[in-house]
């Protein structure tokens, strides 16, 4: 069992969702900033108010109906959604486009070489230098006079 839940937490996917949960919440940390700290009290100005949620207060008995705070949440999804895609999607789409359009001009794409052919690689620059090695040895031995 304890093998299995070690298997389970150090699966790859899972380290990236716990980095992204993290990433995100200090993402919003500070979307929440620039939204409550700039954006909300420039539209309160409009409406002559603190914020977005002390602005558009319908009271109707004594129930209050509070359309700033509802427009201020609209405006930090909107913020929020805006910088995603202007910081992940447009990135990605733009250097996937940048691949496709790559591979229908007929470039070759990079494509990561298996562990075979890296250790064919390493075995052949060993013996290159294995060989290099040697031949200097013996120029060096002839180049001494006895």
């Amino acid at each position: 069992m304890l093998k299995g839940f070690r298997d389970f937490i150090t699966r790859g996917n899972v380290i990236d969702l716990a980095v992204a949960v993290v990433v995100g919440a200090a993402f919003t940390a500070v979307v929440n900033a620039i939204v409550e700290g700039l954006i909300n009290p420039l539209i309160g100005l409009l409406f002559k108010a603190e914020s977005l949620n002390e602005a558009i207060i319908l009271t109707i008995g004594t129930a209050e109906f509070r359309f700033g705070a509802v427009l201020g949440a609209v405006i930090t999804f909107l913020t929020v959604a805006l910088v995603v895609y202007l910081v992940c999607v447009l990135p990605m789409n733009t250097f996937r486009e940048h691949q496709a359009a790559k591979a229908a001009a007929g470039e070759p794409t990079e494509e990561p070489l298996t562990e075979a052919e890296l250790l064919t690689q390493i075995r052949d620059l060993l013996a290159e230098q294995r060989a290099l090695q040697a031949s200097e040895t013996l120029t060096s031995a002839a180049a001494v006079p006895e």
